[in-house]
Parts: C-alpha cells; structure tokens; sequence
C-alpha cells in the first residue's frame, strides 16, 4: 500500500478553473471562421462562435480575430476559452486504493468523478488528482464519470502499454469469454425489472450491435445500431440475473467488447434499462433531449482477472481484483417481488 497522503475531503466543491487553450489546425479552405467552430465544436452554433469572435477570444496565425472571415488550409486557430465553472466532485480517500505495488495501481473510482478531461471537466477529474499525490501513475482505461469500481492505473509507460493491450477489446471479432483470455471484466449493474421468463442465476448473451444515430444535441449519439447500418459495431454482454426486487434486478455482466456505452445499450436493449438512466429507453434508442453525461444509473466495475508474467496475486496466480459492491446495490434490489 502506497503511504502518500490522500486529501481528507469528501467533495471538491464546484469551483471556476482556469480556462484552456484549444488548438486547432485548418485542413481545408473554410469560408467563415464561426462556421469552421461551429463543425468543430457541434455544442455551440455559429451565433455562439461570432460572440466568441467579437469578444477576442479567437486568434489565428497569432493574431487575434475580432470579425468573422474565411480560413486557408494551413491556419492556425486557437480558442482562448475563459474559466468556466465545474460542478462538485468526489475526493479519493487512501480507502479507494484497492492494489499498489510502486507500479500498478488500482483504484476504486467514486460515482461522479470523471477521470479525464471531457463534457466541461478540465481540473475535476481524476487525473488532476492523481497528478497532486501519484504525479507518475496514469489510468490505463476510462470508466464514465458515474461508473464506480476498479479503474487500473500504472506508472510506468511499459506497464501503461501492456496493460493498455490487455484492456482493449478487438473490433476485428467478438470471441466468447474463455478460462484462458488474458482478461476479464466483470461489471454489476441495477436494472429496471428483466422479463418475468428469466430466471435467477440464469445467463443471457446480448449482441445487439451498437451504433451511431441522429440526436438533437450532439448531432449523433451511440446507441442500438440501425439494422443494416455497415459502420454498427459488433458487441457482446453477457447478463446474469442475481437478485429480482419489486423495483430494480442486480445483474453481473461480463463484457467481450468495450463499445461506447455498452453495458446501458444492451441493457435498454433487452428492455431492462440501467436503474435511473435518463438517456437510454427500452430498446436501447436514446432519449432526444438527454446527454450521454447526465448521471442517476447505478453500474460498478465490480472485478477484473488480468493474466501476464508480471501480474501475480499472493499466490503466484493471476492477480484477480475486486471493488466492494456500493451499499445502494443491496438496497435497491433487497425489496422482494
């Protein structure tokens, strides 16, 4: 166990931070600047992007752009954006470290708290932390921000690397899991009530292939692939059904493949959605007005089984790891049917 000191505090409270730089080169003639950012950066219109313009927040070449106008292939644009206010976060306390040999190191990450920068994080996150107390470990792999559970890190760029391999699913071809892969996740997850036909301790393969869609927001949004889509991607879970309650059903769910928000697609798309998911609905399509950020689901990284020569638990076996269950999981599907 690593003896640097962790911050006590329960929440960093939502504070303004410093701003950044976004750097962007211009591949292709663009007639208008606003234009060119509004393709870029689809969360903001062209209206937004002249404000940004007159207020100076712009420059081109090195040179500050306070009118709109066309862009050459080769320019240089960097957007100054002002500090902006993140929301409150989770703090990781000396209890969240599940493995640390010096090298490898091993979180159990709190619902709420990003990992890397993304959706309006920039200092909230994970990483940020992990630079104050374990300025050399890096997260080999991400979980979404109101994902809990083991999230693997690693100081060493040769160990970030091999596990980085471990850890990354093929999209060449979805394999059945097997004693002998070199990993294994295993996830736990509440779901609204699964089909009365399913029984306790039974398993149930989802492959619906997983996709991306129109959406309002953010122009396409992953979800259930539309049949025939040639660019779907290939998934596959494994659902068990562990407990069933008036309310909410535990499942363990091992996954093959890592696609974008897979476990909640496939869940949606038996017609059980991830207890408090606001963006997926039965069938596994997105709700129009809802980011894929906006957090109330309960899903926890539960264990992980990695296998290499470097990699030995206690008994010189593969090192196998696990995240203690949330107590709202035994809450929720406590209640009997």
């Amino acid at each position: 166990m690593s003896s640097a000191k962790l911050p006590r505090e329960d929440w960093l409270p939502a504070a303004f931070n410093r701003g950044h730089l976004y750097r962007d080169r211009v591949q292709v003639q663009a007639p208008s600047a606003a234009g060119f950012y509004a393709e870029r950066y689809a969360h903001s219109d062209r209206s937004v992007w002249m404000e940004r313009l007159a207020a100076g927040e712009i420059e081109c070449n090195g040179q500050r752009l306070l009118a709109d106008g066309p862009l050459a292939a080769g320019d240089r644009l960097v957007w100054h954006r002002p500090p902006w206010q993140e929301p409150a976060v989770p703090v990781l306390h000396q209890s969240s470290i599940v493995l640390d040999d010096g090298d490898l190191l091993v979180l159990n990450k709190p619902s709420g708290l990003p990992v890397l920068p993304a959706g309006g994080f920039l200092e909230h996150t994970l990483l940020t932390q992990l630079q104050g107390w374990a300025p050399q470990a890096r997260p080999v792999h991400r979980l979404g921000r109101f994902t809990s559970g083991l999230l693997v890190c690693a100081r060493r760029s040769a160990s970030r690397a091999w596990l980085s391999a471990q850890l990354r699913d093929s999209t060449a071809q979805v394999a059945e899991a097997s004693p002998g892969q070199s990993c294994r996740k295993l996830y736990r997850a509440l779901t609204q009530p699964l089909p009365d036909d399913w029984a306790l301790g039974e398993t149930r393969v989802v492959t619906a292939a997983i996709g991306r869609r129109p959406h309002p927001l953010l122009r396409q949004i992953w979800c259930a692939a539309e049949p025939g889509d040639p660019a779907a991607l290939p998934s596959r879970s494994e659902l068990t059904l562990l407990e069933r309650g008036a309310e909410a059903c535990q499942v363990e769910v091992a996954i093959a493949t890592g696609r974008p928000h897979q476990i909640r697609i496939h869940a949606a798309a038996v017609g059980a959605p991830l207890l408090g998911d606001p963006l997926y609905r039965p069938g596994g399509l997105a709700e129009p007005g809802v980011l894929p950020g906006a957090g109330g689901y309960w899903l926890h990284a539960h264990r992980l089984n990695l296998r290499g020569p470097t990699l030995r638990g206690p008994t010189g076996e593969c090192l196998q790891l696990e995240a203690p269950l949330p107590q709202a999981f035994s809450k929720a599907s406590s209640r009997e049917k």
